[in-house]
Protein backbone atom coordinates (compact mmCIF):
# COMPACT_ATOMS: atom_id res chain seq x y z
CA UNK A 1 0.00 0.00 0.00
CA UNK A 2 1.74 3.55 -0.75
CA UNK A 3 0.80 5.88 2.03
CA UNK A 4 0.71 8.89 0.97
CA UNK A 5 3.11 11.50 3.76
CA UNK A 6 1.46 14.52 5.70
CA UNK A 7 3.49 16.87 4.23
CA UNK A 8 3.46 16.45 0.80
CA UNK A 9 2.51 13.76 -2.10
CA UNK A 10 4.90 10.96 -2.88
CA UNK A 11 6.30 9.11 -6.25
CA UNK A 12 6.94 5.73 -5.86
CA UNK A 13 11.30 6.55 -4.99
CA UNK A 14 10.18 9.05 -2.56
CA UNK A 15 7.57 6.24 -0.54
CA UNK A 16 10.55 3.76 -0.85
CA UNK A 17 12.34 6.13 1.10
CA UNK A 18 9.47 7.07 4.09
CA UNK A 19 8.99 3.42 4.50
CA UNK A 20 12.83 2.35 4.79
CA UNK A 21 12.22 5.69 7.26
CA UNK A 22 9.30 4.28 9.22
CA UNK A 23 11.24 0.81 9.58
CA UNK A 24 14.43 2.16 10.65
CA UNK A 25 12.15 4.22 13.28
CA UNK A 26 11.13 1.58 14.49
CA UNK A 27 14.65 -0.42 14.94
CA UNK A 28 16.28 2.49 16.58
CA UNK A 29 12.87 2.62 18.90
CA UNK A 30 13.54 -0.75 20.13
CA UNK A 31 17.26 -0.06 20.97
CA UNK A 32 17.57 3.45 22.24
CA UNK A 33 13.92 4.27 23.19
CA UNK A 34 12.13 7.29 22.31
CA UNK A 35 14.80 9.20 24.27
CA UNK A 36 17.30 7.97 21.87
CA UNK A 37 15.74 8.29 18.72
CA UNK A 38 16.46 11.38 16.73
CA UNK A 39 15.60 11.99 13.01
CA UNK A 40 19.62 11.84 12.53
CA UNK A 41 19.74 8.06 13.80
CA UNK A 42 16.98 6.90 11.98
CA UNK A 43 18.32 8.58 8.67
CA UNK A 44 21.68 7.00 8.61
CA UNK A 45 19.94 3.49 9.35
CA UNK A 46 17.89 3.79 6.66
CA UNK A 47 20.68 4.98 4.13
CA UNK A 48 19.65 8.47 3.25
CA UNK A 49 20.83 11.80 4.42
CA UNK A 50 19.35 13.66 7.54
CA UNK A 51 18.15 16.72 5.32
CA UNK A 52 16.39 13.86 3.23
CA UNK A 53 14.91 12.95 6.02
CA UNK A 54 13.84 16.20 7.51
CA UNK A 55 11.94 16.99 4.14
CA UNK A 56 9.72 14.00 5.12
CA UNK A 57 9.47 13.94 9.08
CA UNK A 58 9.64 17.30 10.83
CA UNK A 59 10.30 16.06 14.25
CA UNK A 60 10.93 12.58 16.02
CA UNK A 61 7.07 12.77 17.29
CA UNK A 62 6.21 12.95 13.55
CA UNK A 63 8.43 9.96 12.48
CA UNK A 64 6.60 7.68 15.36
CA UNK A 65 2.59 9.13 14.74
CA UNK A 66 3.76 8.13 11.18
CA UNK A 67 4.73 4.58 12.25
CA UNK A 68 1.62 4.29 14.29
CA UNK A 69 -1.16 5.33 11.26
CA UNK A 70 0.64 3.23 8.85
CA UNK A 71 0.19 0.18 10.82
CA UNK A 72 -3.77 1.49 11.35
CA UNK A 73 -4.45 1.90 8.01
CA UNK A 74 -2.71 -1.39 7.09
CA UNK A 75 -4.65 -3.34 9.95
CA UNK A 76 -7.63 -5.08 8.40
CA UNK A 77 -11.02 -4.29 10.24
CA UNK A 78 -11.77 -6.95 12.81
CA UNK A 79 -13.88 -9.73 11.37
CA UNK A 80 -17.67 -9.84 12.47
CA UNK A 81 -18.04 -13.22 12.76
CA UNK A 82 -21.33 -13.36 13.59
CA UNK A 83 -20.76 -10.72 17.09
CA UNK A 84 -23.68 -8.04 17.91
CA UNK A 85 -23.03 -4.64 18.64
CA UNK A 86 -21.39 -5.04 21.95
CA UNK A 87 -18.66 -7.65 20.16
CA UNK A 88 -17.68 -5.71 16.76
CA UNK A 89 -17.32 -2.26 19.11
CA UNK A 90 -14.79 -4.61 21.90
CA UNK A 91 -12.94 -6.37 18.36
CA UNK A 92 -12.55 -3.11 17.40
CA UNK A 93 -11.24 -1.57 20.28
CA UNK A 94 -8.98 -4.75 21.42
CA UNK A 95 -7.25 -4.30 17.86
CA UNK A 96 -6.53 -1.27 17.32
CA UNK A 97 -4.96 -1.29 21.27
CA UNK A 98 -2.83 -4.28 20.59
CA UNK A 99 -1.75 -3.09 17.36
CA UNK A 100 1.91 -2.13 19.70
CA UNK A 101 1.22 -3.70 22.60
CA UNK A 102 4.04 -6.56 21.53
CA UNK A 103 6.55 -3.52 21.07
CA UNK A 104 6.90 -1.61 24.36
CA UNK A 105 8.82 1.07 23.08
CA UNK A 106 7.02 2.24 20.17
CA UNK A 107 3.63 1.76 22.03
CA UNK A 108 5.03 4.51 24.83
CA UNK A 109 6.53 6.61 22.08
CA UNK A 110 3.08 6.49 20.04
CA UNK A 111 1.65 7.74 23.50
CA UNK A 112 4.36 10.57 23.53
CA UNK A 113 4.13 11.54 19.78
CA UNK A 114 0.29 11.46 19.56
CA UNK A 115 -0.08 14.17 22.47
CA UNK A 116 2.88 16.52 20.81
CA UNK A 117 1.82 19.42 19.24
CA UNK A 118 4.28 19.77 15.72
CA UNK A 119 1.72 20.48 13.13
CA UNK A 120 2.40 17.33 11.22
CA UNK A 121 1.17 15.53 14.41
CA UNK A 122 -1.77 17.10 14.73
CA UNK A 123 -2.68 16.54 11.05
CA UNK A 124 -1.99 12.32 11.92
CA UNK A 125 -3.44 12.64 14.92
CA UNK A 126 -6.92 13.99 13.12
CA UNK A 127 -6.37 11.13 10.50
CA UNK A 128 -5.89 8.56 13.13
CA UNK A 129 -8.71 9.28 15.38
CA UNK A 130 -11.20 9.85 12.15
CA UNK A 131 -10.06 6.18 11.06
CA UNK A 132 -10.80 4.72 15.11
CA UNK A 133 -14.08 7.18 14.73
CA UNK A 134 -15.15 5.49 11.44
CA UNK A 135 -14.25 1.48 12.36
CA UNK A 136 -16.18 1.92 15.88
CA UNK A 137 -19.13 3.71 13.99
CA UNK A 138 -19.25 0.81 12.11
CA UNK A 139 -18.97 -1.55 14.84
CA UNK A 140 -22.43 0.31 16.32
CA UNK A 141 -24.12 0.10 12.99
CA UNK A 142 -26.34 2.36 11.61
CA UNK A 143 -28.32 4.71 13.61
CA UNK A 144 -26.12 4.74 16.75
CA UNK A 145 -26.22 7.22 19.15
CA UNK A 146 -23.54 9.75 18.66
CA UNK A 147 -22.98 10.29 22.69
CA UNK A 148 -21.89 6.66 22.81
CA UNK A 149 -19.60 7.30 19.73
CA UNK A 150 -17.72 9.74 21.42
CA UNK A 151 -17.88 8.16 25.35
CA UNK A 152 -16.17 5.26 23.44
CA UNK A 153 -13.54 7.42 21.62
CA UNK A 154 -13.04 9.00 25.05
CA UNK A 155 -12.47 6.08 26.60
CA UNK A 156 -9.31 4.64 23.60
CA UNK A 157 -8.41 8.08 24.23
CA UNK A 158 -8.11 8.29 28.17
CA UNK A 159 -6.90 4.21 27.98
CA UNK A 160 -4.23 5.07 25.36
CA UNK A 161 -2.61 8.05 27.84
CA UNK A 162 -2.84 5.71 30.82
CA UNK A 163 -0.99 2.75 29.41
CA UNK A 164 1.35 5.69 28.03
CA UNK A 165 1.97 6.86 31.63
CA UNK A 166 2.92 3.56 32.59
CA UNK A 167 0.02 2.53 34.38
CA UNK A 168 -0.14 -1.54 33.31
CA UNK A 169 0.79 -2.85 29.91
CA UNK A 170 -1.24 -2.10 26.55
CA UNK A 171 -2.70 -5.69 27.06
CA UNK A 172 -3.84 -5.14 29.96
CA UNK A 173 -5.79 -1.58 28.68
CA UNK A 174 -6.89 -3.78 25.95
CA UNK A 175 -8.66 -6.02 28.90
CA UNK A 176 -9.60 -2.67 30.26
CA UNK A 177 -11.22 -1.71 27.42
CA UNK A 178 -13.04 -4.36 26.90
CA UNK A 179 -14.75 -4.56 30.29
CA UNK A 180 -15.66 -0.64 30.05
CA UNK A 181 -17.06 -0.96 26.50
CA UNK A 182 -19.33 -2.86 28.32
CA UNK A 183 -20.46 -0.86 31.02
CA UNK A 184 -21.26 1.83 28.35
CA UNK A 185 -23.13 -0.34 25.66
CA UNK A 186 -24.98 -2.86 27.87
Amino acid sequence: MNFESTRRRLTEKQADTVDRLTRAAVEVLREEGFAGLTVRSVAGIAGVAPATAYTYFSSKEHLVAEVFWRRLAASPQPVDDGLDRTGRVVAVLRHIALLVADEPELAGAVTNALLGRDPDVEHLRARIGLEIRDRLATALGDGHDPDVLEALELLYAGGLVRAGMGYGSYAQFADRLETSAKLILE
